[in-house]
C-alpha cells in the first residue's frame, strides 16, 4: 500500500477542522465530543444547510439526550433527516437487521434505513431527503469488522455521488488509539465486515478513518469537514471521559466488551458459542464437550494482561441456545500490556488443540473476519500463535506508516 496523492487534500481539511475546534485545555479539565464542540460554536459548521444525521442511540449528549432530539429543538440547526445503520436509529434491532423507512414518533423526522445500502441506491436515498450536508455520529468501538464505520464509508461513497457536503462529529476510540493490530483486509475478501485494507484493530477514531478514507480508498473524495473532540489523549481508554456508555448493539454492553471484541469476534467463525445471548458476549466463550482443559492450556501461555476462567454458562440465544456449555471467561486484569487480536489468535489455537469437536463456520465466515485464508490455513496446519501474528507484521508495518498521515490527535 501507498500513500495516496490525495493525503495533502485531506490534511489541509483537517487542518481546517482543528482550527475551527476550542482551543484544547488540560485534557481532566476540559474534555468535549465532536458534538459538544458543533454544539458550543452555535451550529457554525452547519449554518445555511438542511441536515441529515447518519446516527443510533450512541448518538448522546453528556446527559444523555439524543442530539437528534437536542437538534431538533434548536432553531440554529434546520433537521430534515434521519438515515439509520444496522440495529436503526432508535435502536429496536437485533444484529443483522434494521428498522425499515418511518417517521420518527418524537421528531416527526424521516428515517431512512441506510443498512446493507451503498453507492448509488443509497446515493440516491439521499437525494430523496433533500439534504445539503449529511453528519455523521456514531460510536466505534475500534475494530475493522464492527459496521459502523463501513456506514461511514458507504455514506461518504453516497454523499459524494449526490453531490452532498460531509460533517464528521468525532468520539473517543474507546480501546485507546494508541497502535493498530492484526492482520489487514486483502482486497478481495472485502464485505460489509471490511471493505477496505485497514487493519483489525485499527486504533483510529471515526474522524481519522474518515480522513483516511477520502485519501486512499474514495474514487473521487467528497467534500469532508471533521469537527474534532477537545482533550482526548491517544492512550486514553473510555472510562477517563466520564462519558455514559450507549450500547452501540445489543451485544456490546460494556466498554468491557470492546477491550476484548477485536480478538473474540473471530469465534463468530467458529462452530463455538461467542457469549450472544449471555450477559458478557465476546468475554465468555464455549461449546458442549470443552471443559477445563481450555483454561489451562490458555494460561499456560502466559498472554500479557489477560487470565482464563473455567467457565459453564446457557446462552438465551444464538448458538447453543438454551443449553448448559463449558468454555472460557476471559479476565483482563492489565488492559495497557492486553493485545486482543494476539490474545483471540491464542485462543483459536488452544481450543483446536484441546477440543476435536472444534471447527470452522462451513461458510468460512472466519475468512471474512479476518481478511484472508491464511489465519485458518495456517491454524488447521498446526501454527502457533506466535507464528500466525509473526505472518501479517509485513503488511500490518505498511498499513501503520499509511495509518500515521492521518492521525489527528496525540
Amino acid at each position: 500500500m501507498r500513500l495516496s496523492r490525495r493525503t495533502l487534500l485531506t490534511a489541509a481539511t483537517a487542518t481546517a477542522s482543528l482550527a475551527s475546534a476550542p482551543p484544547t485545555q488540560a485534557a481532566h479539565h476540559h474534555r468535549r465530543t465532536g458534538f459538544e464542540n458543533l454544539a458550543a460554536s452555535g451550529y457554525v459548521q452547519l449554518s445555511g444547510q438542511r441536515i441529515g444525521i447518519v446516527t443510533n442511540p450512541t448518538g448522546v449528549t453528556r446527559d444523555v439526550r439524543h442530539i437528534v432530539d437536542v437538534m431538533h429543538a434548536d432553531d440554529r440547526v434546520n433537521l430534515g433527516a434521519v438515515f439509520g445503520p444496522e440495529h436503526g436509529f432508535r435502536g429496536t434491532a437485533q444484529a443483522g437487521g434494521s428498522e425499515g423507512r418511518y417517521d420518527d414518533p418524537a421528531t416527526g423526522l424521516p428515517v431512512y434505513d441506510t443498512y446493507l445500502k451503498s453507492g448509488q441506491p443509497l446515493a440516491d436515498i439521499f437525494t430523496t431527503s433533500a439534504v445539503d450536508t449529511i453528519v455523521f455520529d456514531i460510536q466505534d468501538v475500534g475494530a475493522r469488522f464492527y459496521t459502523y464505520i463501513w456506514t461511514l464509508y458507504d455514506c461518504m461513497e453516497a454523499a459524494q455521488l449526490a453531490g452532498k457536503r460531509f460533517v464528521v462529529l468525532d468520539r473517543p476510540n474507546p480501546v485507546t488509539g494508541r497502535a493498530a493490530q492484526g492482520p489487514v483486509l486483502h482486497r478481495e475478501f472485502a464485505t460489509f465486515v471490511g471493505r477496505q485494507p485497514i487493519s483489525q484493530a485499527h486504533g483510529m477514531t471515526v474522524a481519522e478513518l474518515a480522513r483516511l478514507f477520502n485519501g486512499e480508498f474514495l474514487t473521487t473524495p467528497v467534500p469532508l469537514d471533521t469537527v474534532l473532540m477537545t482533550g482526548w489523549k491517544r492512550s486514553e481508554f473510555y472510562d477517563a471521559w466520564d462519558l455514559p456508555w450507549v450500547p452501540p448493539s445489543p451485544n456490546m454492553p460494556t466498554p468491557d466488551t470492546a477491550l476484548v471484541y477485536s480478538g473474540t469476534c473471530l469465534f463468530e467463525g467458529t462452530n463455538l458459542s461467542e457469549g450472544r445471548g449471555t450477559t458478557r458476549p465476546f468475554e465468555l466463550l464455549g461449546a458442549e464437550g470443552l471443559d477445563g482443559r481450555w483454561a489451562a492450556a490458555a494460561n499456560e501461555l502466559g498472554l500479557p494482561g489477560v487470565h482464563f476462567r473455567e467457565a459453564y454458562f446457557a446462552p438465551t440465544f444464538s448458538k447453543f441456545q438454551g443449553r448448559t456449555i463449558g468454555g472460557v471467561q476471559i479476565h483482563v486484569h492489565d488492559r495497557s500490556a492486553y493485545d486482543p487480536v494476539r490474545t483471540g489468535i491464542a485462543l483459536l489455537v488452544t481450543a483446536k488443540r484441546v477440543w476435536s469437536g472444534f471447527g470452522w463456520r462451513p461458510d468460512n465466515w472466519i475468512d471474512k473476519l479476518t481478511g484472508s485464508t491464511r489465519v485458518r490455513t495456517m491454524i488447521d496446519a498446526g501454527a502457533t500463535a506466535d507464528e500466525v501474528v509473526a505472518e501479517w507484521r509485513e503488511e500490518l508495518n505498511a498499513f501503520r506508516r499509511i495509518r500515521k498521515n492521518y492521525l489527528l490527535y496525540r
